[in-house]
């Protein structure tokens, strides 16, 4: 729907509302800066789904530069002065990688005399297209940031987690034996189990390997992984529904093909994916081809932000009820006959049964409307749109992921892209973004017979805090962390409660953030620019290889050979084992990465083409899975294809000849194995619709039980039985009225990592909480007032932006801001309290383990 004339006004108008809402803007439009790649906005219009929310303009979306004065004729400067400089020409340009964000941009780090002087996009890859966003050049702040851990410490004074706790440098010798000991002495006494880890994004690949070895061989099943904090749901769900648990298809071109793959999508379908500000490079990519394929792009979001700003539809349903709007797309494209009936015969298992299930339910637009606020009419018309468009990409990101019902809206989506005919072709699929290795990096069979495994505890780390606080299902005693559970995990006041008494905690990062100050022991680690590894574009599964830029800073270690060291220092206190069941496992040759990488592409299926040599001559990164050198990798998952059927092959000889890598071969929207499966947890594979409890209103929700069972998708761990549909009171709202959710601050930040560079601090160093105009004007708040955000759990402040671009109900609340970020100290910028103290920890997704409900809490704002 386009604005009349009369409402039109300019997006300089629009912001000036708010000057903080003009500077958001303009952190967010730090595009991409490179060799002129930079795609031109949309000037279409675009609709909320929301009554109370005003539609935007045209222009509300487009970039402006000041005018020139009138006599003014001077064109700009094209000469670059440093490029024939003595002092600023580079020794060498090293090939690294941006470990920032998900677009896995090529580095080109110039280095004059061991220093860095420039970091710069790279021109021949097509996706990157020399292109990098704002946080590219960030990362050598992480090699000259005086903030920076660079020798092993210990506690000697303090409460845990108090700001006044002293810690004392020792050997990196004394660090790891004091480790060992410890390990050695509570798996001595059986409670192998009471040790656990949970690992980060920020680590190279395969450390979650190393690091689940060694804990074979200690006995422990608890190694966890970053997913359940960001998007293992969407992955579980993929593998539940087609076989593997990936995004299905890559950027660029289909080496299979020689086509474009997303590139060539006629219909993007967003929802709850920021990708302006999370993927910025690879987004650039789709605007680009955009252009010529004059895709239709729909973005679904409660609030307005730089990603729907490029949009041809916003759409704004109220938060957590993501669920509801694409059931009833499902129910509508059946019920019109708008489903790809080819397609379904031939691929899909279940139709039936899903086209009962939703007519018995009546889950209908009109329904979905009730729930999500987002009128019957609009469902309607993007159901028939994306049905009638060939082919149509799902892209999802955190914004399903953190809802407690992420795994069953996950799969109902993967059922939306199936029925439509866009599962396995190019430009099509199901895009949800994921966060771990795509298929497991496989190390040799383990020489010894490690001890037999407890079940491990309910997927995810926020779980820790609860076992730690409960001793249910049983007691934890020691952790170590790579990354900042206090920061990242949900209900802060408890984590920190659990911490302050957990027995021994090590901490492994780059800062003394605020997960440091509850650690017993606290290890150095290199910064991406410090070693040769490989890291990777985690949506489409393409590998970069990096080569060292710089040696490690102070005695900081990559965490590989953290993990390596520690269990030859096992090796020699362990009574109960040869030092070789320990050293045997570790080989010292896997201190050196390229041996290490090598090991893993022998060992591990579907990765035979992914050498160091192949990989360092690419300028554009290679897919998993690419089963040869002579391999392109597999761009579009179940593709109708040679080149996927042998890649398939590769992965398992059982799939010999299977399209989808399922039990069946197709796409399995129902079976009885599958229903009888998710149904010891209280799930279906039919999804019913249910939400978070303190979504507004009385809505379907869910209820935990006390009993543990097996999980159905994670079975090595246990998991909560659920109990769904039961109805919410509401009376949560009587005190909290609005809903709030938490997300990114904006394009210049990446998880906490940032906020300890100088440009993160600089540009982005305010916690600015979205508020709608008439909630603002209801409560007496204007822009930049100090406010409060409160919850049932706690309260954490911020400067109020009034924004338009968000639903009235709704409130946003930045987060990866702390109260120990010292760079804040250098720029004068307010230390925080983590947005997560909002956020309860008690609902959660109990298949993924997504337990970071971070998309709907109730709550309310009062000005300070």
């Amino acid at each position: 729907m386009k604005s009349n004339g009369k409402n039109k006004k300019s997006r300089r108008e629009f912001l000036k509302k708010t000057a903080l809402g003009a500077a958001a803007a303009g952190a967010a439009n730090l595009a991409l800066t490179g060799q002129g790649n930079q795609p031109e906005t949309s000037t279409q219009s675009r609709t909320s789904g929301t009554p109370e929310t005003e539609n935007l303009p045209d222009e509300s979306n487009r970039s402006e530069t000041l005018p020139k004065p009138e006599n003014d004729t001077s064109q700009p400067i094209a000469n670059d002065f440093t490029k024939q400089s003595a002092a600023l020409s580079p020794d060498k340009i090293a090939d690294s990688a941006c470990q920032f964000c998900n677009s896995l941009c090529r580095l080109k780090v110039h280095v004059k005399n061991g220093r860095i002087i420039e970091v710069l996009g790279e021109p021949d890859d097509p996706v990157q297209a020399g292109g990098l966003c704002v946080k590219g050049p960030m990362m050598a702040q992480l090699v000259y940031n005086r903030f920076r851990l660079t020798k092993p410490m210990k506690r000697i004074s303090g409460n845990k987690g108090d700001a006044n706790s002293k810690f004392a440098p020792i050997s990196w010798d004394e660090a790891l034996e004091t480790i060992a000991k410890k390990f050695l002495a509570l798996r001595d006494a059986k409670q192998a189990r009471s040790i656990a880890s949970k690992t980060s994004g920020r680590m190279p690949r395969g450390i979650g390997s190393l690091i689940g070895r060694y804990f074979t061989l200690l006995g422990s099943p608890n190694d966890t992984d970053v997913g359940p904090v960001c998007n293992d749901a969407g992955g579980n769900a993929l593998a539940q529904t087609l076989g593997l648990g990936n995004f299905t298809n890559g950027y660029g071109l289909d080496g299979a093909t020689g086509k474009e793959d997303l590139g060539s999508t006629k219909y993007l379908l967003f929802l709850g994916t920021n990708q302006a500000e999370t993927h910025p490079v690879t987004f650039a990519y789709l605007l680009r081809n955009r252009l010529q394929t004059a895709a239709k792009l729909v973005v679904i979001d409660p609030r307005l932000t730089p990603t729907g700003a490029q949009a041809d539809d916003w759409v704004a349903p109220k938060p957590h009820t993501d669920m509801a709007l694409v059931l009833a797309m499902l129910q509508h494209i059946i019920d019109r006959n708008l489903y790809d009936r080819a397609f379904v015969e031939k691929w899909v298992l279940g139709f039936d049964e899903l086209k009962k299930h939703l007519n018995d339910k009546k889950y209908t637009p009109d329904w979905a409307a009730n729930v999500t606020g987002v009128p019957a009419a609009r469902i309607k018309q993007i159901a028939e749109e994306y049905a009638a468009a060939k082919p149509a990409a799902i892209f999802c990101n955190a914004g399903i992921s953190h809802q407690l019902n992420a795994f069953d809206t996950y799969r109902l989506l993967a059922f939306l892209a199936a029925i439509t005919g866009n599962t396995g072709v190019g430009g099509g699929g199901c895009n949800f973004m994921h966060n771990t290795w795509p298929g497991g990096l496989n190390l040799p069979p383990i020489n010894g017979n490690p001890p037999k495994k407890d079940a491990a505890l309910p997927v995810g780390p926020d779980y820790f805090a609860e076992a730690i606080l409960t001793g249910k299902p049983y007691q934890l005693k020691a952790i170590v962390t790579a990354g900042n559970p206090i920061l990242a995990s949900a209900n802060t006041a408890k984590v920190q409660q659990a911490f302050s008494k957990l027995d021994f905690y090590v901490y492994t990062g780059l800062f003394m953030d605020e997960s440091a100050y509850y650690a017993d022991i606290i290890l150095p680690v290199t910064s991406g620019f410090e070693m040769e590894t490989v890291y990777m574009r985690r949506d489409d599964r393409a590998i970069r290889w990096q080569q060292q830029v710089v040696p490690p800073v102070g005695e900081s270690k990559p965490d590989w050979e953290i993990w390596i060291d520690l269990a030859h220092a096992t090796a020699k206190l362990d009574k109960k084992n040869p030092p070789n069941y320990w050293t045997d496992n570790f080989p010292l040759e896997w201190k050196d990465y390229r041996k290490l990488w090598a090991v893993f592409v022998e060992n591990t299926p579907g990765m035979g083409g992914m050498t160091v040599d192949r990989m360092e001559k690419r300028a554009e990164p290679l897919r998993w899975p690419c089963p040869s050198l002579d391999h392109p990798g597999v761009s579009t998952l179940y593709l109708d294809d040679p080149s996927w059927y042998q890649a398939a092959e590769s992965l398992n000889p059982l799939y010999k000849g299977k399209r989808f890598l399922t039990p069946s071969g197709k796409v399995e929207i129902y079976t009885p194995e599958l229903e009888q499966l998710l149904a010891t947890a209280g799930h279906s594979a039919l999804p019913i619709f249910y939400t978070h409890p303190e979504v507004t209103g009385q809505n379907p929700t869910i209820q935990y039980a006390a009993e543990f069972v097996k999980n159905p998708v994670n079975p090595q761990a246990v998991t909560p039985k659920v109990t769904l549909g039961a109805a919410s009171s509401g009376e949560v709202h009587q005190e909290y009225p609005l809903m709030g959710v938490i997300g990114r601050p904006s394009v210049v930040h990446f998880a906490g990592v940032t906020q300890w560079t100088y440009t993160g601090k600089q540009m982005n160093g305010i916690r600015l909480i979205q508020i709608h105009p008439k909630v603002a004007q209801n409560l007496g708040v204007k822009n930049r007032d100090e406010v409060a955000v409160e919850s049932p759990r706690g309260s954490v402040s911020g400067t109020a932006l009034i924004w338009e671009g968000i639903r009235e109900d709704t409130i946003f609340v930045p987060n990866t801001f702390g109260s120990m970020q010292k760079m804040s100290e250098e720029l004068g910028t307010p230390l925080y309290e983590p947005a997560n103290l909002l956020v309860d920890d008690r609902y959660y997704d109990n298949l993924s383990g997504q337990q970071q409900a971070y998309k709907c809490f109730a709550c309310r704002v009062r000005k300070v």
